[in-house]
Formats: structure tokens, C-alpha cells, sequence
């Protein structure tokens, strides 16, 4: 077997390959490649149902995969590439005849793996695909990593007072300031104890069993693109810039830390999202798109909440509908031991759950209607997956509609990005002044 290595080196790898490519059978549209720390999937894609084998194997370590009815022609045998240097599981990629009409592709991996193996049927615009999801063996704990992240930044604030502190303190030994420019009534700065190596700043631990942790949820992503705009704009793409400016904005705050479900391309099961925000045992959830309808008149941004009835409007029923079709363009592997738990979990919604989330869109629809046009006055409810958090005050929030010309330029533009970011910061704010968050079960 000739050893080539496969995929280059872009986040979404794609090697298009026509019918004159294979001898015969199943025509092999494209190969996506999508790395990401959380896990890397690679996708095949192909014009009928591949049969495929898997197996792992070590010494090194690497997942081969034998895909029955293919046969290599020349042209594939000189398509090479690279997998990203930086992807956290795959090293390279190695393709070949393995047997007549078997091609055998080799998977090089960096770490111990516990590879998930579906197949998707035809959706979108995708044919059928075969995809394989590499996830590490341990998965990370996601409140510890925003723990540490916090006493890491309190850490190095109290470092950088120290050493202005000590700076000023210097000074004044050496020109005492004459008694008439102090000011009265100020009582001398006292410095703080040293840290401990290793340990978190004195009281810093109070301020860490009061975090505030607010997940953030970019739509779409990977194999999911969600709407496109009329120039090319990606929705999965905006809304994550947003969700990224949102984040900074919202970890400047005391006492306050935001969690991204995907900080990258890739893509996040709807199921998967509400798991995550409850993993770090959220306050609030805030899931953020940019809308598209239709026809490129409809403008203006919307927030809605969960319904456990019917839809607010049919509107709101057919976008919940197409938001919750996300699952089967990005791609579910429904076969997963905890579908069916996660699918009970997910009909636990309570009715103070839904009204917190009234509260908290209405704070929020009413910033957002100061820099921008509304598409509705008010928060609109439907049955959308992604908000069914039963614990957790949950909101969808379409900045735009990016099918509209004009608002597709606004969302482009970094400055409307940064207010959008502006209006929901402060909305959250307001949020919580008015609705304190409750003491946690778990001490972080």
C-alpha cells in the first residue's frame, strides 16, 4: 500500500472528488476535516451509503478505517495534503488500496481517542455523509477550567496592584507629600498579604462561590452554516464574533465569567448545548443567531424565549422549527448511550423557568431595540430546543435578519458588533440587579 498523506491544512479541509476519480461504485463527493480541542470529526461525503469497518490500533497510535466499494484511481493516489499542525487529535492521514474495491484510510493520532462512528442521511445540501467523531477518552471538567481561569486573572490583578502599590508607596518614602495635599479623611493604603504560591489570593475564594456564569451559545457551526446572506456572509461565523466580544465583555465584569458551547468552527449538538450550560451550573443561557427569512424585506432583531404551549406566532413556530433542524444538517449521532436521557431531561422545562426567561429577553430585547431596528416589540415564545434548560433562565436571541442586504452589511460591521455587544451586556446586567442569582448547590 502506498503511504500518502491526505486533507490540507484549513480548519474545514474539503478534497472534492468527481466520478472519474473512482473505478467504480459509490462516487466520493468530499472529505471535511473540522479540529477543534473540544473534538475533531471527520466527514465523508459521498452519492450513496458507504459500508464502512473500523478498528484502533496502537504502537502508533491510530484509527483505521476500510471503506468497501471504493477503488483508488491515480488522480486521488496524488491528491496530498496536510491535517493542521495544531489539531488535537489527528496527526496525519495516510490513504490506500487496501483490498480490490476497499480503500483503507489511517488516521494518525496524537492522544487516546473514543471515536463515535454514524452515517447522515441526504439533508440540505449534503448528500449522504459518514462522519467520524474523535473525542477524547477523559472529557475536561468545563467549571474547574472557568475556576482557574478566574483565580488565574484575580491572580494577576492583585499581582499588578501589588505592584503598583508598592510603586507609590516607594515614591512616598522619598517625597513625603506636604499634609495639605492629602486629602482628609484617607486612611493610608495598607498592602495586601502576599500570595502563596499555588494557593488563590487572600478572599479570593468568597469571590469565586459567588461567580456569576453566563453560558453563551453561537448557533450553527461546522457542518452547519446556518442562513447565508445575500453577499456570503455565514451566520455561523458572525454570531460566533459576536459571542467572542460578548465573552471579553462579560469577563471584565467582578464576580462575573461567560462559557462559550463552541469557541471555534464546529459543530455542537442542540442537546449537547443545554448539557454544557448546566455542566458549569449556569445562570443564564443566551443562544445567539442572525435570522434570515424568505424574502429580503423582512429586517430587525427578535428575542424568544421557551413556550410550553403553542408558538407566540407563526413566525416564532416556523423559526423554532428551522433552528431546531440544525441537529440534522450539523449532524447527530443519535446512537449516542445518552439520547435518550438527554430527550427527558429536555421536557423537565418548569413555568419559573420560562417566566425568568420573559424577564430576562424582555431586559434584553429592550437595549437591543436602542441600537437597531425590532422585528417585534416583544419577547416572542416557541418550542425551541436549545432553550429547554429546566434550571436555567434561557433566551434565543437573531441579532438581524442576515438575508436582508442591509442588515447583512450592519452584521459585517465591527462597530455595530461591538454595540449589539454593548446592549446585551447591559441587558444582562440589568437582569441580574433586579433578579439576584441564587446560592449554587456546589461550592466552585
Amino acid at each position: 500500500m502506498r503511504r500518502r498523506t491526505v486533507l490540507q491544512s484549513l480548519g474545514s479541509v474539503v478534497l472534492s472528488l468527481g466520478t472519474a476519480d473512482l473505478a467504480f461504485g459509490a462516487s466520493l463527493v468530499a472529505v471535511r476535516v473540522w479540529p477543534a480541542d473540544e473534538y475533531t470529526r471527520v466527514t465523508l461525503e459521498s452519492d450513496t451509503v458507504l459500508s464502512v469497518k473500523h478498528f484502533m490500533a496502537d504502537n502508533p497510535r491510530r484509527l483505521v478505517i476500510d471503506i468497501d466499494g471504493l477503488e483508488l484511481s491515480p488522480a486521488l493516489r496524488e491528491l496530498v495534503g496536510k491535517v493542521r499542525a495544531d489539531d488535537p487529535y489527528i496527526a496525519g492521514v495516510r490513504v490506500g488500496q487496501n483490498q480490490p474495491r476497499i480503500v483503507r484510510l489511517v488516521l494518525d493520532l496524537k492522544q487516546a481517542t473514543a471515536p463515535q462512528l454514524f452515517t447522515l442521511a441526504p439533508a440540505a445540501a449534503y448528500q449522504h455523509r459518514l462522519v467520524f467523531d474523535l473525542h477524547p477518552v477523559h472529557e475536561a471538567d468545563p467549571l474547574l477550567a472557568l475556576v482557574n481561569e478566574k483565580q488565574s486573572a484575580e491572580q494577576q490583578a492583585a499581582e499588578a496592584v501589588q505592584d503598583a502599590l508598592g510603586e507609590f508607596i516607594g515614591r512616598v518614602g522619598k517625597a513625603p507629600l506636604p499634609p495639605a495635599s492629602v486629602p482628609s479623611g484617607v486612611q493610608p493604603p495598607v498592602p495586601a498579604p502576599p500570595a502563596v504560591a499555588g494557593k488563590p489570593p487572600p478572599m479570593s475564594q468568597a469571590r469565586i462561590d459567588r461567580l456569576i456564569i453566563v453560558a453563551l451559545d453561537p448557533g450553527h457551526g461546522g457542518e452547519d452554516p446556518g442562513a447565508i446572506g445575500p453577499s456570503g456572509l455565514r451566520e455561523k461565523d458572525v454570531v460566533l464574533q459576536v459571542a467572542l466580544k460578548l465573552r471579553d465583555k462579560l469577563n471584565e465584569l467582578p464576580g462575573m465569567r461567560a462559557m462559550l458551547t463552541r469557541d471555534a468552527d464546529f459543530f455542537v449538538p442542540l442537546q449537547e448545548r443545554v448539557r454544557k450550560a448546566r455542566r458549569v451550573q449556569a445562570d443564564l443561557f443566551v443562544s445567539i443567531h442572525a435570522d434570515a427569512f424568505m424574502t429580503p424585506q423582512a429586517r430587525g432583531a427578535s428575542v424568544f424565549a421557551l413556550s410550553q404551549g403553542g408558538a407566540t406566532s407563526a413566525a416564532a413556530r416556523w423559526m423554532a422549527s428551522k433552528e431546531n433542524a440544525s441537529d440534522a444538517v450539523g449532524g447527530v449521532n443519535i446512537k449516542a448511550k445518552d439520547a435518550t436521557v438527554m430527550r427527558a431531561l429536555l421536557d423537565m422545562s418548569t413555568s419559573a423557568q420560562i417566566q425568568d426567561s420573559l424577564k430576562l429577553g424582555g431586559e434584553v430585547l429592550g437595549q437591543i431595540g436602542k441600537v437597531g431596528k425590532l422585528h417585534k416589540g416583544k419577547v416572542e415564545q416557541a418550542g425551541f430546543a436549545v432553550l429547554k434548560a429546566p434550571d436555567i433562565p434561557s433566551i434565543l436571541v437573531e441579532t438581524a435578519f442576515i438575508s436582508n442586504p442591509e442588515e447583512e452589511a450592519k452584521l459585517r460591521d465591527a462597530n455595530y458588533q461591538h454595540e449589539l455587544v454593548d446592549a446585551l451586556v447591559t441587558g444582562i446586567r440589568r437582569y441580574f440587579a433586579k433578579n439576584p442569582p441564587l446560592a449554587r448547590n456546589r461550592q466552585l
